[in-house]
């Protein structure tokens, strides 16, 4: 998979600046995960959001517009389930699959979360407005060997 010019930009721009997606996400008030959505051009920012942003990472000013412009989503290759319920966590992981892998990696190292050692958590969460489906995953971070 080939990364968007602006999302290797901004990826190359942080680590030069020794800044989580945390630290970026505390600067503006939203979520590591967010943050990274962002960057892998899944969210959009607001103008003040992308001029906090711009102003940390030492960027130039032009980009203000591509980071508060709204995205075409889910832009990863398709393997598409038929599935409606499926179909949506698909649609997750193609919004927020790379920002999350990115945020599990600055929190651990490079790795991954296991789907053998691992546990899934449903609940329903009521709500006026219509219920939540509350989905909780929990898996081991197992380390890339080196050797």
């Amino acid at each position: 998979m080939t990364l968007p010019s602006l999302t290797k930009l901004l990826l190359k721009a942080k680590k030069e600046k020794n800044l989580s997606f945390e630290d970026l996400g505390n600067l503006i008030n939203r979520d590591e995960v967010w943050v990274a959505s962002l960057f892998y051009g899944q969210a959009t920012a607001s103008e003040e959001e992308a001029t906090s942003l711009i102003a940390a990472l030492d960027l130039t000013s032009d980009l203000k517009e591509d980071l508060s412009t709204p995205p075409v989503k889910g832009c990863l290759d398709p393997v598409i389930p038929t599935d409606p319920l499926i179909y949506r966590f698909y649609e997750i992981m193609q919004v927020y699959g790379l920002p999350m892998k990115d945020v599990i990696q600055e929190k651990f190292g490079d790795g991954i979360m296991s789907a053998i050692d691992f546990s899934i958590e449903v609940d329903k969460v009521e709500d006026p407005k219509g219920d939540r489906v509350l989905v909780k995953m929990c898996g081991k971070f197992l380390p890339y060997k080196k050797w």
